[in-house]
């Protein structure tokens, strides 16, 4: 039997929203797409230290303006991914499922017994822009042909951006989720093949949770006059790969 075009995604049966639940012991957590609703808690969370200090670009101080513009950013992201996957659907019902260009959901919550849930994090899968090169035109180089592949090219070189809230660090949420989104959708439905992430090379336990991954260590970049919008100076940065078999 031909599995849908949505595979493997639920939805919620009351409100439709897809979502892909993680495995358990961390199975009351899901992750869905981005909401407006999820503004305040953004705003929150970047500016907590145990957040902002990971975290290479967003503004600082973090205000409720910054979090709206994201959001509408990331929402059109989602929708437009969700859209791709309806077309797919109308139009080849009886076809196995296509490769996207995108994950539509990548906001963690927790869903709570009563049925709420509350907003946690984020996860992003993008195409790799090489933040530790610093020099324009290689940078340039190396991103644009990237970006030009067509979806599902073997060829194509991802990364892996996230946060979680501070009252869920350290609990193993954010391998699972990250886990969760590269065995269910990344490789699937994305095609993806090859990871490049970057971590700040004083942050072991975010490269702690790529390595518990599979993610290889590769080498440690050292950066020069290199400053978080919260004036944190960042001496180098760690490069992980992942492969696919």
């Amino acid at each position: 039997m031909t599995q849908s075009q949505f595979y493997p995604l639920q939805f919620n049966p009351e409100t439709g929203e897809p979502f892909l639940r993680l495995p358990a012991p961390h199975d009351s957590i899901i992750i869905t797409p981005p909401r407006k609703s999820d503004a305040s808690a953004i705003v929150s969370y970047m500016n907590d230290p145990a957040v902002y200090a990971w975290l290479d670009g967003p503004p600082f101080p973090y205000l409720p303006e910054h979090a709206e513009s994201w959001l509408e950013g990331v929402t059109r992201t989602a929708d437009a991914a969700l859209e791709e996957l309806k077309r797919a659907s109308a139009d080849h019902p009886d076809e196995p499922p296509i490769f996207v260009s995108a994950c539509p959901v990548r906001s963690l919550r927790e869903v709570r017994e009563d049925g709420t849930d509350i907003f946690l994090g984020d996860i992003t899968l993008v195409r790799e822009r090489w933040p530790d090169v610093m020099d324009k035109e290689v940078k340039e180089r190396l991103a644009k042909p990237n970006a030009e592949k067509p979806a599902g090219d073997p060829g194509i070189i991802w990364c892996i951006g996230d946060y979680i809230a501070p009252s869920h660090q350290g609990k193993g949420i954010m391998t699972a989720a990250i886990g969760t989104i590269l065995r269910e959708w990344a490789l699937p439905r994305m095609g993806v093949r090859q990871i490049r992430v970057e971590t700040f090379a004083d942050n072991i336990g975010s490269r702690r949770v790529f390595e518990k991954l599979g993610f290889i260590y590769e080498k440690t970049t050292p950066l020069e006059n290199k400053f978080l919008n919260s004036g944190r100076k960042i001496d180098g940065m760690d490069i992980l790969w992942w492969k696919a078999e």
